[in-house]
């Protein structure tokens, strides 16, 4: 059972925590009025009472003081140079075989996870695949799962999937391409993120720690590339068998590629 309460020693009474907290723990009569944790078993421990109180009057049986560190504002990144970075994130899919740092693919899974989530679930789960044979079998799922999407296409008479975003030929060139040695599927990538959730807001999050991990990535000097082949193989595809290749339980919701480019771009167009 969650606990939390005021240090009215330390507690100045500055209202922040009302003001911050989603299921509205904390109640003030009046400004200036002692503070008071009412129904603290609808905490959500999204941390944001903790993190505001200046003096550090909240005790959150979840949220140790240890865990809690100070942000440097005078250390942001200002809007321009952020705007560099937008301008600058390209899917570059020019791969090299040179290895990942294991400290940058720590900083880009760790940025993953401190995107938001709905309702502070923290459903989402990141994990690398860097062993070649398991990317050999991702490679001939999606090969495999598109032969038979093009077929039933083709018995079914159909021009298109129902998005329109495949056509028969256009998979059975993708199978071809692939059987003769070509890779349009993972790009010559050695390193896939997974991002997964099954919870219902599972997509979003998944999204959201993505354009985290990505933009991360893009810092570091790494290429990243959204795997929307393997996704659509998942989608039409025999999940299970995915979810095994890859040794995940819960639903795949993002692809991510990363390498070391060959080279960068040094232009963006406007958009």
């Amino acid at each position: 059972m969650t606990s939390i309460s005021v240090n009215t020693d330390l507690c100045i009474k500055c209202g922040k925590c009302t003001r911050v907290c989603p299921p509205h723990i904390f109640m003030q009569v009046d400004k200036g009025m002692p503070i008071r944790v009412v129904k603290a078993d609808n905490c959500i421990v999204c941390g944001h009472c903790v993190d505001v109180c200046p003096k550090h009057a909240i005790e959150h049986s979840e949220i140790p003081y240890e865990k809690v560190h100070k942000i440097d504002y005078k250390a942001m990144p200002t809007a321009e140079q952020l705007m560099n970075l937008f301008h600058a994130r390209r899917s570059n899919r020019t791969f090299t075989d040179r290895s990942l740092q294991e400290r940058a693919v720590e900083q880009i899974i760790e940025a993953g996870y401190y995107a938001p989530t709905a309702v502070n679930n923290r459903q989402v789960h990141i994990k690398l695949i860097n062993d070649e044979d398991t990317l050999r079998q991702v490679f001939e799922y999606v090969v495999d799962t598109f032969s038979e999407m093009a077929l039933d296409m083709r018995v079914r008479g159909e021009e298109s999937t129902d998005d329109g975003y495949f056509s028969a030929p256009m998979l059975e060139g993708l199978v071809k391409a692939a059987k003769r040695g070509k890779d349009p599927i993972l790009r010559g990538t050695h390193n896939l993120l997974i991002f997964t959730s099954s919870h219902r807001m599972g997509l979003r999050d998944c999204q959201l720690a993505y354009q985290n991990a990505s933009l991360m990535a893009q810092v570091l000097g790494i290429s990243q590339v959204y795997m929307g082949y393997v996704c659509n193989a998942y989608e039409n595809g025999d999940r299970q068998r995915l979810k095994d290749i890859l040794g995940v339980e819960d639903e795949i919701q993002a692809v991510m590629a990363l390498g070391i480019p060959s080279f960068v771009y040094t232009s963006y167009t406007e958009r």
